[in-house]
C-alpha cells in the first residue's frame, strides 16, 4: 500500500515538473499531473528499453536518477503529443 502512495506522489511531482516545462501547468490541475507522471514513466520507461539505456524506472521500484529523469522525459514526451493534437504544434 505504501508502494502506491509513493508511486502516486512520485508521479505528480514528475507530471507536475513536466506540466511547468511545457508550459501546461495553468490548464490542468492535480489529478492530470499524477495521470501525466504516470503515464510519463511508463512511456519513459519504454523509450529507455528501446534506446539500450538499460537503467530502470520508477515502474520497476527504480527510484534512482536515471530512472527519475526517463519518466520526466517520458511526461514531457506525453505532454508534447498532447500539444500536438490539442493546438497542432507541440509548443
Amino acid at each position: 500500500m505504501l508502494g502506491i502512495i509513493i508511486w502516486l506522489v512520485v508521479g505528480g511531482v514528475i507530471g507536475w515538473i513536466a506540466s511547468m516545462i511545457m508550459r501546461t501547468d495553468g490548464q490542468q490541475g492535480i489529478f492530470l499531473n499524477v495521470i501525466v507522471g504516470i503515464v510519463g514513466a511508463f512511456l519513459g520507461g519504454w523509450l529507455g528499453g528501446v534506446l539500450g539505456l538499460g537503467a530502470g524506472d520508477i515502474n520497476d521500484g527504480n527510484f534512482s536518477l536515471t530512472g527519475l529523469l526517463l519518466s520526466l522525459i517520458g511526461a514531457i514526451v506525453l505532454l508534447g503529443i498532447v500539444n500536438l493534437f490539442r493546438r497542432g504544434r507541440v509548443r
